[in-house]
């Protein structure tokens, strides 16, 4: 289903066409509201209850469970890829010797931890890059073997848009006993995912891209044969019976059950949970699948467009409905986003390669921005 036009959602002016959802959204009216409510809850604090402490994120647990196919209690709240991804290396070892896989000109945060831990457990960093021709989800089916210990990879890569085959990789990874991590900070939300499908050993994603969200929020998946791990931080929330504040000081070494032991401190922020859970439900009511279906209609508009004035996405792999990667050309002017931005038209500049990430506000007169200010620049 093509939905339509969802501008008047969100406060976007008529003079600014938004193309870099992938560096950030903006968040919808209703999302504002609900954070300002939430922040309000704060300034009047004898209205906060016990259950405020545990009602929200519960509900939060159960809409990305609707959203990716799992269970509530799969799901961590964290603020961000960098620390579920230090949550998930504390509960690895790999074998010395062994090998990690990560896409070349990979996003850091689903880099470094696999750096360290390469470091500390001897283990080697593979960066697996695709022959001529050939697409990513080929190059990464081709790097798996019997060494391979971990997989670090997400589902659309951040500059080139391209999306991975991860039913097919996860497939493959389990037959070679290696594990699967993803970062799904450039596609949930936008692109369909399902961990029945897939089956990976934990992702993470941050909220503040194209689930629509606040920054400093995301969430942790860990799957059912990882929820006897160690959190990263010894947080009072994370222990079993937490929600009898009365019994705090029986202290207990028991965790709580499921993913939820991984959870950050403080996770009840009282105005950005509010916020989050308004976009999440947005997006539900939406449905991803017809956000795919959009966004693809969109980003079709606008590769045409672009073709006009001589910008091609140049590459082998299947590209995802969001993005829009186009090959920089050789003679192009130094200052691209500048002009752009001077006529109202934003999108990112990443290594060689223009990032076109629009979303459902994008209306006839963006196109039209987008064709004339193409056609000034190129």
């Amino acid at each position: 289903m093509n939905l339509p036009c969802q501008r008047d959602k969100f406060e976007i002016p008529e003079a600014i066409t938004y193309l870099d959802c992938a560096y950030m959204s903006p968040l919808p009216r209703k999302t504002i509201l609900a954070g300002r409510v939430g922040l309000q809850k704060k300034a009047q604090p004898w209205t906060i209850t016990g259950d405020d402490f545990f009602d929200l994120s519960e509900r939060l647990r159960a809409q990305m469970a609707e959203l990716t196919h799992a269970k509530a209690g799969d799901f961590a709240l964290v603020p961000s890829v960098s620390y579920g991804m230090a949550v998930i290396a504390k509960n690895l070892e790999l074998p010395e010797g062994s090998k990690v896989l990560i896409l070349d000109r990979q996003f850091p945060s689903n880099v470094y931890p696999w750096r360290d831990l390469a470091t500390r457990t001897g283990a080697e960093i593979i960066h697996i890059s695709p022959e001529a021709g050939h697409s990513w989800t080929e190059a990464v089916l081709a790097a798996i073997d019997g060494e391979t210990a971990l997989l670090a990879l997400p589902q659309v890569h951040w500059i080139e848009g391209a999306e991975l085959d991860l039913i097919a990789i996860g497939k493959k990874a389990r037959a070679n006993g290696a594990l699967l991590v993803l970062d799904l900070t450039q596609s949930l939300g936008a692109v369909p995912f399902s961990v029945t499908a897939v089956d990976p050993d934990y992702f993470v994603v941050a909220n503040y891209k194209w689930l629509l969200g606040p920054y400093s929020t995301g969430f942790l998946y860990a799957a059912p044969r990882h929820q006897s791990g160690q959190p990263l931080e010894q947080c009072w929330q994370s222990r079993f019976g937490s929600e009898n504040f009365a019994e705090l000081t029986q202290y207990t070494d028991q965790l709580a059950a499921g993913a939820r032991r991984y959870d950050m401190g403080e996770r009840s922020n009282f105005a950005l949970l509010p916020a989050v859970e308004a976009s999440l439900a947005q997006l539900l009511e939406w449905g991803v699948e017809n956000i795919e279906h959009s966004l693809r209609n969109i980003t079709d508009q606008l590769a045409s467009i672009a073709a006009k004035h001589g910008l091609q996405p140049d590459m082998a792999s299947p590209r995802a409905a969001n993005y829009l990667s186009l090959k920089v050309p050789t003679d192009a002017p130094s200052d691209i986003l500048q002009q752009a931005r001077a006529a109202g038209l934003y999108f990112s500049h990443r290594g060689d390669r223009l990032r076109i990430t629009p979303h459902l506000w994008v209306n006839q007169q963006d196109l039209h921005r987008f064709d004339q200010t193409l056609g000034n620049i190129f």
